[in-house]
């Protein structure tokens, strides 16, 4: 009988346990998903095609820098209760705030023409016109934040994004070589500028601007208290690992096939890669796979990507930006906002209006944003925060050392996108 209840108590906590990181988990799962977005995946191709296992190293180095920087937006969030945006506002004045949200702005319409495009591809690969899916996914990505749940826009999105793991499938199908990805992990061709460059690109990738809008305005959303700091941290971990993990599976599918061979055909868009992978696991099959894995990250990005610029400006502006309320005129700017995002990325693309100029536009801004944005969060953590929640000792000096090389790429980025060097 004594077992009988102790076992009953001890079921009770385990659920009582699995129930509390439920309701923490959510903000780094998303955010990270959202990070292996259409952009990212067709530059993890082309990486895997060009250069074979050779590019999954960088990678895995990217693992702590990604976590490092979102962990600093989970403090900063749960522990002042402010969004990125008011804190600059509040500690560097409204017009470094503004300079901050009107750059996040262009960033993110540009990253949601990069997520339409991929929609459109995805649908065009199975003969359906980009004037039906765009406007249908323009709708549901509106609707599902007029809900007036945060916790419900999350379970939206983590379900979507989650269709990147078929590429996981993929990986299997293509029978990658164990001895050849441990080769490649000890190549590093740091002589060849063709590979730093993309190197470079892949460094300046990892941490977009608006991830870390994101999930600071996202943990107050949610409503976390300090006590849930550890639970949201292993959150932000666990999700590195799997959008990282998403992004090394990829350069593994495409190193085992068009990298083996050598080939050189071009992955510049979503039909491009479904026929290169055809003939190693089917066309059918490969239209499935490639269609579902950059459909999904496509559709959670262009959801925390609006959500972050819109979050972030309206913060900067002192208006109401919770999805925790419906639609009211408290909080019709923060709404509109965020529809009109969605309606002017849409209509860009479908009215093909300069995409390629527009394109390196917000290559180079992604590039010059991404200094000031890390330069503020390293600040931001030393500044707004109380002394029991910052950084201290190695781990501070390795996280500034980590996130000013970070930097240094995105800068570095700017000469080639511009042809300066």
């Amino acid at each position: 009988m004594a077992s009988s209840i102790k076992s009953l108590k001890t079921d009770k906590i385990i659920r009582k346990q699995h129930s509390g990181i439920l309701k923490v988990w959510g903000p780094g799962l998303i955010v990270m998903l959202a990070d292996t977005d259409a952009g990212c995946l067709i530059t993890a191709a082309q990486s895997g095609a060009q250069w074979g296992y050779t590019m999954v190293l960088p990678q895995l180095i990217l693992i702590p820098i990604l976590y490092m920087a979102q962990e600093m937006t989970v403090r900063l969030g749960i522990v002042t209760g402010k969004g990125h945006g008011q804190l600059i506002r509040e500690n560097f004045g409204m017009g470094w705030a503004i300079l901050s949200a009107g750059t996040l702005a262009l960033s993110a319409i540009g990253a949601l023409l990069t997520e339409f495009v991929g929609i459109a591809g995805v649908g065009e690969l199975f003969g359906i016109s980009k004037w039906i899916t765009v406007p249908i996914s323009t709708i549901i990505l509106v609707g599902i934040a007029f809900s007036g749940s945060y916790k419900r826009v999350e379970k939206a999105g983590i379900a979507v994004g989650l269709a990147e793991l078929t590429f996981v499938i993929a990986m299997f199908m293509v029978h990658p070589k164990t001895h050849d990805l441990l080769s490649g992990l000890m190549t590093i061709p740091l002589g060849n500028s063709s590979y730093i460059y993309l190197v470079a690109a892949n460094v300046g990738a990892v941490i977009m601007p608006w991830m870390i809008f994101y999930q600071q305005g996202a943990v107050i959303d949610k409503g976390l208290s300090k006590d849930t700091i550890q639970k949201e941290r292993h959150d932000t971990a666990i999700g590195t690992l799997i959008t990282q993990g998403i992004m090394i599976v990829v350069i593994i599918t495409f190193a085992a096939t068009l990298g083996r061979l050598g080939s050189h055909t071009p992955l510049n868009t979503v039909g491009e890669i479904a026929n290169a992978l055809a003939p190693f696991i089917g066309s059918e099959t490969s239209k499935i796979l490639v269609g579902a894995g950059i459909l999904g990250g496509s559709l959670v990005a262009a959801l925390v990507v609006a959500l972050a610029g819109t979050w972030g400006i309206t913060e900067v502006l002192g208006w109401d930006h919770s999805l925790n309320e419906r639609l009211n005129k408290k909080n019709v700017g923060f709404y509109t906002m965020y529809a009109l995002a969605h309606i002017i990325g849409a209509v860009l693309v479908l009215a093909n209006v300069g995409l390629v100029s527009l394109a390196i536009t917000v290559e180079v801004m992604n590039a010059l944003l991404l200094p000031i944005v890390l330069g503020f969060l390293l600040v931001l953590e030393a500044k707004a925060l109380p002394d029991k929640y910052r950084m201290h000792g190695f781990y501070k000096w390795l996280v500034t050392f980590l996130c000013l090389a970070v930097m240094l790429f995105g800068l570095y980025m700017i000469g080639p996108v511009l042809g300066i060097w």
